[in-house]
This record gives structure tokens, C-alpha cells and sequence, in this order.
């Protein structure tokens, strides 16, 4: 069937020239993915003011220069440069003045200067069952998956078009049938010691992503309930190993009160039953480095550190000082609370360095170390780094992380 636009999205077609060239934008997308309409969203989250090249800023100040504005709330994902002044990014001077302006453009259109990758430790939760129209990649699948709205992944570029329309195609996982579990992913034959780990979930995360691909799936044979730091690394992990926008965990996330109720009653398609062995493999799979007998840094915080994480930090730091460099990756809204507490000056006088409104894997701020180590406790960060970044990758948990970055040594089998 043709899409089908109501009075006022017609009107939207022929305003202002910034909103005009919005609307053309999800219009096409509609009609590219078979929507038969478009449906009103409560808000956006804009991956598209990273800076990649100068064609991302022009397209943002064409907006700007139309006069377009956000009809949403529409929060920043993370950008090129760390404007707090936490931390130094080695971008050459043209580009970093091509990824400020960028910043600058999406300022002007009313976003919000978030810039984070976890918009849903930052006060941006929308309510359950409300579309949205979200970009990057983990936030998604929180979204999704944690809260309960409803948004596809979007991609850069049309998140902001929907932001300035209000409006998203009606396609994919903002339809009931859509969202429903084909796929049965078992647990119940792990060891409960490790499902307690934190460890466990970017590991599972990753192998899960592999699994799935971008089907829906429900994990059940859980025992012990994760925190949301916990779904974060689940989901971040999964969503850079597959393409997944939703997962749902029996009795624990909001759309799978039950198994049932999150196959919709109808039996799985797919049932996998997860074993050690599938465990071992997917950790393994996480690093890259083989044999290291030194670590050259150490990265944390993708997605983006929660004060609770900071506070896990500080404790296993425990005043000691670092032989490496530790970046803690995060936003703007956990900087009050580690600044207030003092932890942020412990932190660095302890050497770490604290990254905020960007990531060390998305804008040059590692220094250059051909062959270096990078060790990292996230699964998103292992699966990108060595592509992004050139270092080598050595996965472990947060304790086993810092105590490399005190030793400048691999720990492995640090007690947490």
C-alpha cells in the first residue's frame, strides 16, 4: 500500500525549508520501508552530530539555515570533542573545527547537550509503550528493551529528521507484532556464580548478538536479577555483534512478565541452550591481543559510566596509583555527582583520566602505540577498538582492569 499522510504532515511538506527537507527525509524512509504511515514520537536521541566528515556539518546547518527546529525532546548522543575540558582529543585543527561546528548546529536546533550514549542515565526514560525515534546502537536496545518504548534503529541523520517532523515510519519494532520473542535463549546450565559476575553480561551480550542476529529473542534460566548497569552491557554488546534492537529478559524486563508472554504464546522458533563451553568461546572471542605481557592502556565506560560504576571504580582503585593510563568514558550527567563527592579528584590524582561528551573509540584520544594493548571490561569497546583504534584488545572484568592499570601488567583472575 502507498503511504498514506495525514493533513498535517502534508503541511509539514511544504513549510519552512529546514522542516521541508525534514519531512522529504522520512517520508522517503517511510516509503523505502513499506510503511503504510507515519506515527507521532515523544522524543529522539541524535547520533548524527559525531563528527565523520564535513558533509554531516553542512547537512546540520542546512537545517539550521532552514530554520528548523526539534519538535521533541531530542537528546545528543556523543560528538567528536570533549567540550567539558575532562580530557584532550587529538583531532588536526580543520577537523576539529569542522566537528564543532557540527556541535554548535545541533545546539541551534534545539537538541539537548547531553551528548551521551546512555541518554537513560541522563534523565531520558521515555514511558513505556510511547514511539520514539532513538539512534545508537546500545541505546536502542535499552530503549527497546529496559523501558519499553518503542523505536527502531535509527540511523544518522534520519533521527534528526524525525526530531524536527515528530514523526517516525511506522514499521518494524513500533508494531505490537513486531516485538514478540521468536527465538528462546536458555541459560539455566550456567554456573550461578558466574551469572552473578559483572563480567557475565557484556560476555553474554556479545554471544548473544551472534546468536540472534536481529531477531527478537527472550533469555530465561537467569536466577540472579541484573541491575541496569548489568541490561546496559548486555544490550550494548549484543547490538555490536548483531543487530539487535530488542531482547527480552524473562521476568525482568518489562514486555516478558513470562516466557509466554513474551513469545506472544506461541511456541519458539529457535530454542538454544547456552552452554560453558559457548561461554568460553565468546569471552575469548573478546580479545584480541594474543599473549600480552604488558597493557599499554586501559578503557572503560562504553556505554557511558553510571555514578554507581564510578563508585565500583574508586572503591577498586582504593587510593593506589595507576602505571597506565585509565580513560572512564562518560557524560555530563555523572560529572556532578563524582565532583560533589570528591571521587573525581581522587580518580585523578590516581591517574585516571575521565572522558566526557565522547568515547575513546570514536575521536583520537588514546595515545598512538602501534602493536599497543588496550584492556577494556566492555563488550562494545572490544568488538570496535581494534578497527578504530589499532590497539589490541585484552577483555576482563572491572577489577582485572584496574588491577593491569596498576600493575601495567595483565591481571587476569583479580578478585573483584
Amino acid at each position: 500500500m502507498a503511504l498514506v499522510l495525514d493533513d498535517g504532515e502534508r503541511r509539514l511538506l511544504d513549510g519552512g525549508a529546514g522542516a521541508a527537507m525534514a519531512m522529504r527525509i522520512v517520508v522517503d524512509a517511510a516509503r523505502l520501508l513499506g510503511a503504510e504511515r507515519l506515527v507521532p514520537i515523544a522524543s529522539a536521541h541524535i547520533d548524527g552530530a559525531l563528527y565523520h566528515g564535513d558533509s554531516g556539518t553542512l547537512f546540520a546547518e542546512r537545517l539550521v539555515a532552514g530554520g528548523a527546529r526539534v519538535s521533541v525532546r531530542a537528546t545528543l548522543n556523543v560528538g567528536a570533542l570533549d567540550l567539558t575540558g575532562c580530557s584532550s582529543v587529538r583531532l588536526d585543527k580543520r577537523k576539529s573545527v569542522m566537528a564543532r561546528r557540527m556541535m554548535t548546529a545541533y545546539r541551534a536546533l534545539g537538541c539537548e547537550t547531553s551528548w551521551t550514549c546512555a541518554p537513560y542515565q541522563a534523565t531520558h526514560r521515555p514511558a513505556f509503550g510511547t514511539d520514539v525515534a532513538w539512534g545508537e546502537s546500545n541505546a536502542v536496545a535499552f530503549c527497546n528493551s529496559v523501558l519499553g518504548a518503542r523505536t527502531n534503529r535509527y540511523g544518522d541523520f534520519l533521527d534528526i529528521a524525525c526530531a524536527i517532523t515528530g514523526r517516525a515510519p511506522l514499521t518494524g519494532l513500533h508494531l505490537a507484532q513486531n516485538r514478540l520473542a521468536t527465538v528462546l535463549v536458555d541459560l539455566s546450565g550456567l554456573p550461578a556464580g558466574f551469572l552473578a559476575s559483572d563480567i557475565a553480561w557484556p560476555v553474554l551480550g556479545s554471544l548473544y548478538g551472534r546468536l540472534v542476529g536481529n531477531a527478537v529473542g527472550v533469555v530465561t534460566g537467569i536466577g540472579v536479577r541484573p541491575g541496569e548497569d548489568a541490561l546496559k552491557a548486555f544490550g550494548a554488546a549484543a547490538a555490536s555483534t548483531g543487530a539487535v534492537g530488542l531482547f527480552h529478559m524473562a521476568g525482568v524486563t518489562p514486555e516478558a512478565p513470562t516466557v509466554a508472554a513474551a513469545l506472544g504464546h506461541l511456541p519458539p522458533r529457535e530454542t538454544i541452550r547456552v552452554t560453558e563451553e559457548m561461554v568460553r568461546d565468546a569471552q575469548s572471542r573478546l580479545s584480541t591481543a594474543e599473549r600480552p605481557d604488558r597493557v599499554d592502556a586501559v578503557a572503560i565506560g562504553s556505554p557511558h559510566l553510571s555514578a554507581g560504576e564510578f563508585e565500583t571504580l574508586d572503591r577498586l582503585i582504593a587510593g593506589r596509583r595507576l602505571s597506565v593510563p585509565l580513560y572512564a568514558c562518560t557524560g555530563r550527567h555523572a560529572l556532578g555527582a563524582i565532583d560533589a563527592s570528591g571521587m573525581r579528584k581522587r580518580l585523578e590524582a590516581a591517574g585516571v583520566t575521565i572522558v566526557a561528551d565522547t568515547c575513546v573509540v570514536v575521536t583520537p584520544i588514546l595515545a598512538e602505540a602501534p602493536g599497543g594493548v588496550l584492556m577494556t571490561n566492555s563488550g562494545k569497546f572490544a568488538h570496535y577498538a581494534p578497527g578504530n583504534t589499532g590497539y589490541a584488545v585484552l577483555f576482563g572484568s572491572l577489577a582485572e582492569c584496574v588491577e593491569s592499570a596498576v600493575t601495567g601488567r595483565p591481571a587476569i583472575g583479580a578478585p573483584s
